[in-house]
């Protein structure tokens, strides 16, 4: 399931509460779905909307992980802050999965990573 976008439903709070009823009843009883994955813009890190996100997956026991994405439009340093940021952001969270991936569709940085890391779920 692909929810592209969902920090930026520009949509009427009575739609999003339903989005958000819809995702719920879809997660919960789903013994089938091994893991999620969130996606996560490394130029933002966690985002509210996020968390909420991560705390329905967790209310659900849904195990997920989080992948990083536009690696590419962040520093170093700045790669190291955000790193920072979800990490203390996914120790609140039980069904966080502790291992990482920080992609880049641009430059191919994880991909490859985050494939392997699929493929061996089973």
């Amino acid at each position: 399931m692909d929810l592209p976008g969902y920090g930026f439903a520009e949509a009427p709070v009575a739609v999003v509460a339903k989005w958000q009823a819809l995702l719920k009843s879809y997660l919960q009883g789903r013994q089938t779905l091994r893991r999620a994955f969130v996606l996560i813009d490394a130029r933002h890190g966690i985002k509210a909307v996020d968390d909420e996100i991560l705390s329905l997956l967790d209310k659900s026991a849904v195990t997920f992980q989080a992948v990083l994405t536009k690696a590419d439009k962040i520093g170093p340093r700045d790669r190291g802050k955000v790193l920072e940021q979800v990490r203390g952001a996914l120790q609140k969270h039980p069904a966080a999965y502790p291992e990482l991936v920080m992609t880049s569709s641009e430059t191919g940085e994880g991909i490859a990573t985050l494939r392997a890391i699929i493929a061996g779920i089973s």
